[in-house]
């Protein structure tokens, strides 16, 4: 077994085509030597999807003032493949996105088509979202979602097309022999349900099954490589990515992205010291100064006059712009690896998450201070005064800290004892279904079946009521289940739906038909992809929207069923299924029958009418029928590429000036001379600065903190990746060529003593549209 493993490292790290792969792997199993079925190979990888930081409308909320002015922190793309040495291949990609994108889908598979041939494509690779509401939108294909983006946003979709193509190829060329873990375990207070009067609607026989309203339950792969041990994890939650409010400007992964640099820069500290072993999470807070690179300055600077002196030093030249620019982000993150070992990649993946919210203090009036009406989330009648109170309440920040800190230390404690190890096939199942006139049996009342359909896209009045986490305008409320005739009349300009569109959507009353809306291009998507992973005992369903809490449950059950019943020991009771969200696609919600009929935002969101669960169970069913038999299923029809079809009405970057005899990347507003700081206080500076849409600076950083070892070298410590820094943009009015960058940094407890700076990167256009890159530092301080 030892030979065969070194065997596997060998051709996993080569570029040979796979048919010289399966060609060795044959001559070495004619030579009589056996092959573990539990053998897998592995390989993560992650990339920087940061889209424009300035101007875009955020995906989400559907708040047309809610447009990008800088970053939180930095969106990725973290990818793992699992492989059998000489068999299949699953590939599963979390986005720090919204949702996924049938045309980022595409697009994709088109390029690892290019790259791979057939090994990669529409069966085998997933790409999912954690349902950030704080990232940059205009990358979907369906007109409803690209309103507010003022359509297509080419920015937006190529860096997230470039980098999930680049994290596949990255975990692709890591392929090694490994092996799988899997484990649970229970996080109580993460989310709870928004719409709790939609749930109590669901049977009481089965409400009683479950302790909770919402899933507590968190799903963990730990990925161990023979020769160097955990590589990453990936697990999935429910919770939404609403920490950060419909108000927040700033780009950022919420509660999943931040626990997953929490987690990350965890490990590769902690993996210094412990070599794999024993590992245990200390308080993450913000990402402190790499311990590599805190361990080369010595926190010799105590005296807080020898400190003052040093910076003093600096404060009369701080530093000019320059035209020179460098990728930065990778140099703070590097000083944790080592160097002779793949990077740590964990992710938090997104799974039933339909009715959850991380504002776990419950709901609202922010008049009164009341808490809002059960049954619609109103305050005197008004949905836009009910909102959601996170645990860091009033501070968005500190919530989605604090929410992604509980899924971290979750995290860590199921990878730490994680123990059970996937063994058995890699397989997975895929099909188009037409979900906008599909027929479907379902089991009656009185005993036998009947078949009933889905209808064609259809979004409900309580659709514009928003939610808790994000409320509508005007008078729509959660819970209409007849509209109002205003509303109607507007919406019949669009288009008036027919008798028969009503009378399948019953009770949801029709606000907007967008599955009969195809100018000037389809308003809402009707082939859907519905797709299933398998790694040994763990089953991934994919699926293209928002399941709820009890929707989830429903679907889990009959696919478990489906796989134990027709076995034939195969599966066991033991099979993990976990329900991949937002996955490939977006088609809104997904809620169960009994939700539907009280039309909350969750149900007059579920686009193909009441029957849309069943539609799901049954394709699955089937999908899982297809799994256990190793038989093909039908693909079905191919969904619409309509990248030729976009537009776009956002306005270009024209020009970036400044005032005269000011360059850019000059100090607009320095740090306080003479003036030291401590751990906890905030250190502010103003830049001038262009357009940040000018260059993403994809896998670089807009902000820079560099801590001062000996007399002369700038050590980087923190970039725009990290918790603890905030790069916020803005002009000083809306139409200006002109504008500036303030970078906060809130000094972590961790932070050494010692003399510091605050660098930023930027590029600015000139009138004839040529881009130069620029660099600009604050003066020196002391943190004592």
């Amino acid at each position: 077994m030892k030979m065969f493993s070194l065997f596997l490292h060998f051709v996993s790290r080569t570029t040979k085509p796979m048919w010289l792969w399966s060609f060795l792997v044959c001559l070495l199993l004619s030579s009589g030597r056996t092959v573990s079925a539990s053998t897998y190979l592995i390989g993560l990888g992650s990339y920087d999807i940061t889209g424009p930081a300035a101007d875009v409308n955020m995906m989400g909320y559907a708040n047309t003032e809610q447009t990008t002015s800088g970053v939180h922190f930095r969106l990725r793309a973290r990818t793992f493949i699992v492989a059998e040495p000489q068999g299949n291949h699953v590939v599963f990609v979390n986005l720090d996105a919204c949702m996924g994108s049938q045309l980022v889908t595409i697009k994709v598979l088109e390029r690892l088509k290019a790259r791979y041939g057939d090994l990669y494509n529409e069966q085998n690779v997933a790409i999912s979202g954690t349902h950030t509401h704080a990232g940059p939108g205009g990358y979907l294909q369906y007109v409803v979602y690209l309103v507010t983006s003022l359509g297509f946003v080419r920015q937006s979709f190529d860096v997230i097309v470039d980098g999930i193509e680049k994290s596949i190829i990255q975990a692709h060329e890591n392929l090694r022999p490994g092996s799988i873990f899997v484990n649970k375990g229970e996080l109580v207070d993460a989310g709870v349900n928004r719409s709790p009067s939609a749930y109590l609607n669901n049977p009481e026989t089965e409400r009683k099954k479950y302790n909770y309203n919402v899933d507590k339950e968190m799903t963990l792969l730990k990925f161990v490589d023979d020769e160097w041990g955990p590589l990453g994890s990936f697990n999935w939650f429910a919770t939404h990515g609403t920490s950060m409010s419909r108000t927040n400007s700033l780009i950022s992964g919420d509660n999943k992205g931040a626990a997953a640099r929490f987690m990350e820069d965890w490990y590769e500290k902690n993996s210094f010291e412990n070599d794999f072993g024993g590992l245990n999470p200390e308080k993450p807070g913000v990402v402190r100064i790499p311990r590599r690179v805190s361990s080369i300055i010595p926190d010799l600077h105590e005296n807080r006059k020898e400190l003052m002196e040093l910076a003093s030093s600096f404060q009369s030249s701080p530093g000019k712009p320059t035209t020179k620019i460098s990728s930065i982000a990778r140099r703070v993150r590097s000083a944790l690896r080592k160097a002779d070992r793949p990077q740590f990649v964990s992710a938090f993946c997104q799974t039933n998450v339909g009715d959850v919210s991380p504002n776990v203090l419950g709901a609202f009036c922010v008049d009164t201070g009341l808490p809002c009406d059960f049954n619609h989330s109103t305050c005197n009648g008004k949905n836009e005064l009910c909102y959601g109170r996170g645990p860091g309440y009033p501070d968005e920040f500190e919530s989605t800290r604090i929410i992604g800190e509980r899924q971290f230390r979750k995290a860590v404690e199921i990878f730490n004892t994680a123990s059970e190890q996937l063994k058995g096939k890699v397989g997975f199942q895929h099909a188009y279904v037409d979900f906008s006139n599909l027929d479907v049996t379902i089991p009656k009342a009185g005993g036998g079946y009947e078949t009933v359909k889905t209808c064609p896209a259809a979004m409900g009045f309580a659709f514009a009521a928003g939610t808790t986490d994000g409320p509508g305008a005007f008078d729509f409320m959660q819970g209409d289940d007849k509209g109002n005739a205003f509303w109607k009349l507007v919406r019949n300009v669009l288009k008036t739906p027919n008798e028969e569109q009503i009378k399948c959507q019953h009770p949801k009353p029709i606000l907007l038909d967008t599955g009969e809306m195809n100018e000037p291009y389809d308003w809402a998507p009707s082939v859907l992809p519905v797709q299933i992973l398998r790694i040994g005992q763990l089953v991934i369903l994919s699926v293209p929207g928002e399941f709820t809490t009890m929707a989830g449950r429903r679907l889990r059950d009959a696919v478990k069923t489906a796989l134990t019943s027709g076995s034939n020991g195969e599966f066991d009771s033991n099979v993990h299924i976990v329900i991949a969200g937002l996955t490939n696609t977006y088609s809104q919600y997904v809620t169960t029958f009994e939700e539907y009929q009280v039309q909350r935002y969750e149900g007059a969101s579920t686009l193909y009418g009441p029957h849309t669960l069943d539609a799901y169970i049954q394709e699955f069913r089937k999908l899982a029928a297809a799994l256990l038999g190793g038989q093909a299923v039908e693909a079905g029809p191919q969904p619409p590429d309509l990248l030729d079809k976009q537009i776009s009405l956002l306005t270009p970057v024209i020009v970036d000036t400044t005032p005269i005899g000011v360059n850019f990347g000059d100090v607009k507003i320095d740090v306080p001379s003479n003036s030291p700081y401590k751990r906890g206080d905030t250190v502010t500076v103003t830049f001038w600065t262009a357009c940040p849409r000018n260059d993403l600076m994809t896998e670089g950083t807009y902000a820079l903190v560099e801590i001062l070892q000996g007399e002369d070298q700038w050590i980087p410590a923190y970039d725009d990746d990290d918790f603890c820094l905030r790069f916020k943009w803005s002009r000083p009015a809306k139409l200006s060529p002109r504008s500036y960058a303030t970078i906060d940094w809130r000094i972590p407890d961790s932070a050494v003593s010692g003399v510091y700076r605050i660098r930023h990167f930027g590029a600015s256009k000139g009138f004839f549209g040529s881009v130069h890159h620029f660099t600009g530092s604050s003066r020196a301080f002391v943190v004592a």
